[in-house]
């Protein structure tokens, strides 16, 4: 609806600042000439836009502008509120709690239809995860013993940069001053973290800026797996594996594609454990190396 949009542009411009009218159309998925209506809409109602030309130029509110607290609707509460208890189920934080309590007087819901719980971190991954956000607060560097794909364990010293859920998992983004980079460690692998005294070295841009340049240069090797696939077991490969059905077989049968990062351990524990039900049938060095897993795990049963 037109309504929703207006007040979307309106927080859109006011987190982004400038945004030339292509953006704006790209963003909210209609043509130009809606969005210079929709701007003349905003115009006539109030809001203070300014239309800068240019190169650089766009569409800008001023920034003594705010938005009536009472625009929030119960549908943007209650995000809100999801979000917030998600939070407080991992990391148990005080500070986290003392808004959730904020917000949740602000707003009473009852019947809450999102629900986020990462409460199935272990006891000592919630204490890394504690500690993490005490060290960025206080901007001092950690040092951790972590354990890699490759089995290879050694001791790191990072300044770290903030804790994210991506991939299933847990995850530091932090900036190693060895590598001269930023690098993301999975908390599960991470043991014997200490604060220290040691302050960060220089000023670090936003999470959300590393980790757009970092998935930019994503420099992991990937590998396109096609599995001949029966059909109790197609769900698991959808599930864990991501799988893409190519090809349905008059037998139930399924031809599925995924991709995988060739260092990583997971989706081959996975293929393993799927047994007889699955096939791989491409590439012949993943198949090979089913073979030698199954071998092996023969021989110590035998």
């Amino acid at each position: 609806m037109k309504i929703e949009r207006l007040y979307a542009i309106t927080v859109y411009l006011l987190n982004h600042g400038r945004t030339s009218a292509n953006e704006l159309a790209k963003h909210f998925e209609v043509s130009v000439r809606t969005i210079q209506r929709d701007i003349d809409s905003l115009c006539l109602s109030g809001i203070p836009i300014v239309s800068v030309a240019g190169a650089a130029g766009g569409y800008e509110i001023s920034a003594q502008f705010r938005l009536d607290k009472h625009l929030a609707t119960s549908n943007d509460y209650s995000y809100i509120l999801a979000a917030l208890k998600g939070l407080v189920s991992a990391t148990n934080d005080v500070n986290a709690k003392h808004t959730l309590e904020k917000i949740s007087h602000i707003h009473k819901q009852n019947d809450m239809n999102i629900i986020l719980d990462f409460s199935v971190l272990r006891e000592d991954e919630q204490v890394t995860l504690q500690a993490l956000q005490t060290s960025i607060a206080k901007k001092r560097m950690v040092d951790f013993i972590y354990t890699n794909n490759n089995n290879e364990t050694r001791t790191h010293s990072v300044e770290p940069i903030a804790v994210l859920y991506r991939w299933y998992a847990w995850y530091l983004l932090a900036y190693s001053k060895v590598k001269n980079d930023y690098r993301t460690y999975k908390l599960v692998r991470m043991s014997n973290l200490k604060i220290t005294d040691t302050p960060f070295t220089k000023e670090h841009d936003t999470p959300d800026m590393i980790l757009k340049k970092s998935d930019k240069t994503d420099s992991r090797q990937y590998t396109d797996v096609f599995v001949k696939c029966k059909e109790k077991a197609r769900s698991r490969v959808q599930e864990y594996l991501k799988g893409m059905v190519i090809e349905y077989l008059p037998n139930g049968d399924t031809f599925m594609k995924f991709t995988v990062v060739e260092n990583e351990q997971f989706w081959f524990g996975t293929l393993l454990s799927l047994g007889d039900d699955v096939e791989v049938i491409e590439p012949k060095g993943i198949r090979n190396r089913l073979f030698e897993a199954a071998s092996k795990i023969i021989s110590l049963y035998k």
